[in-house]
């Protein structure tokens, strides 16, 4: 059994992966914030700006994930297609 889908993306699929490119976008730099507190405890311990930028990281991703939810249960019916 072969599941492996070679065929280009769809219209659909695409606009799928721009409606969410800013939450992505937000959990990438969320990563990044924790990766940089990983590397931080290798040189002693987290400061003030890696803990700061922690917590954006975290708010922008809450952010974004509500609005992503929202423009999602707030468009019309007939585009809920998926």
């Amino acid at each position: 059994m072969n599941d492996l889908d070679l065929s280009e993306p769809t219209a659909a699929d695409l606009a799928a992966l721009v409606a969410e490119e800013d939450l992505i976008a937000a959990e990438l730099e969320w990563l990044n914030a924790e990766l940089t507190l990983l590397a931080a405890a290798e040189r002693g311990a987290p400061d003030e700006l890696d803990r700061m930028r922690l917590r954006r990281a975290e708010a922008r991703v809450l952010r974004e994930t509500f609005a992503f939810v929202a423009a999602r249960i707030n468009r019309p019916a007939a585009h809920r297609a998926a």
